[in-house]
């Protein structure tokens, strides 16, 4: 009976692998289109102020309290690092994640779609003891929040 329900499961798989090649190859499918844009630079950024511009265009942000960051107070591992960001200001169309005392503070970026909710999660890797920042493009305007993090094994290399 088990032989049977993964020969199955097999068989539904190889259908579908083909299915998605023969598509792919027809051009009714294109991966690249799906790729998001990647702004290689601002990833390449060692100045937090220049990253921030690299992604946003923006040279001023304003601290805000409607942005909301949830990560721990004391990260013991910090090659894993649980971050959140929920932004309440309206027209929320991007959320970037820097660590300021990493050797490259650009840590994420989200594109937020039309309609979206502004809320990011992701893991982060922190080098030492920091700030984690949100920074929120809404509009015309950027904003930002910070949080520290204390970190007890380093990993960005550490």
């Amino acid at each position: 009976m088990q032989t049977n329900i993964k020969r199955r499961i097999f068989l539904k798989g190889s259908a579908a692998s083909g299915v998605m090649g023969v598509a792919v190859t027809a051009g009714l499918i294109t991966p690249q289109v799906l790729l998001a844009e990647w702004n290689e630079a601002a990833f390449k950024e060692k100045d937090v102020d220049a990253a921030i511009k690299a992604m946003t265009g923006s040279e001023s942000s304003e601290a805000s309290d409607k942005i909301h960051i949830k990560a721990p107070d004391i990260a013991e591992n910090g090659g894993v690092v649980p971050v959140s960001i929920t932004s309440d200001i309206e027209g929320t169309t991007e959320i970037l994640i820097l660590a300021p005392n990493n050797p490259v503070p650009m840590v994420a970026a989200f594109a937020l779609g039309e309609g979206a909710e502004a809320f990011a999660r992701t893991n982060i890797k922190m080098g030492k003891t920091g700030d984690v920042v949100a920074v929120i493009k809404a509009g015309d305007k950027t904003y930002t929040a910070k949080k520290a993090v204390k970190v007890t094994i380093g990993g960005c290399g550490g």
